[in-house]
């Protein structure tokens, strides 16, 4: 059982965590990912990059699939960002619009251990285990195996 001070702590603590973030909608909400007309017009979306990187590393390009994740993973973090992200803190998957985001850093990290950094694999795997634990289950899972 908890004691009375240690509760006022945690609600201390809690009040000093950031509010998740929810993202407005991805720029290519809706349209075909893989589309190089989608991706012309929204190269913006996070989303574009990490549905490319995915194919790539599903038609065995590695090299290809990272440089799409690289991209997608800097978008990612203009995004959070633009929207008070201040590099920690609460990225729910359970909001549609964050998905990309989340996605996007997956694929990083996917890429990032087909090529053999490990180093950067586990950085991203930290990365969506702090934005949202369960989606580390979800995104990374037979990575993790």
């Amino acid at each position: 059982m908890q004691s009375a001070g240690s509760l006022a702590r945690m609600e201390i603590n809690d009040m000093l965590a950031p509010k998740p973030i929810e993202l407005p909608a991805d720029p290519a909400a809706g349209e075909d990912l893989l589309a190089d007309a989608t991706a012309l017009a929204h190269p913006d979306s996070p989303a574009v990059w990490a549905a490319r990187a995915e194919r790539e590393l599903s038609d065995g390009d590695q090299l290809v699939a990272y440089a799409y994740a690289r991209t997608g993973y800097h978008r990612s973090l203009d995004r959070l960002r633009a929207n008070g992200w201040k590099g920690w803190g609460p990225v729910p998957a359970s909001h549609e619009p964050n998905q990309g985001v989340l996605k996007a850093i997956a694929m990083l990290a996917l890429a990032s251990k087909a090529i053999g950094d490990q180093a950067e694999y586990d950085r991203c795997r930290q990365m969506l285990s702090d934005a949202d634990p369960q989606s580390v289950e979800t995104l990374l899972a037979a990575a993790d195996e």
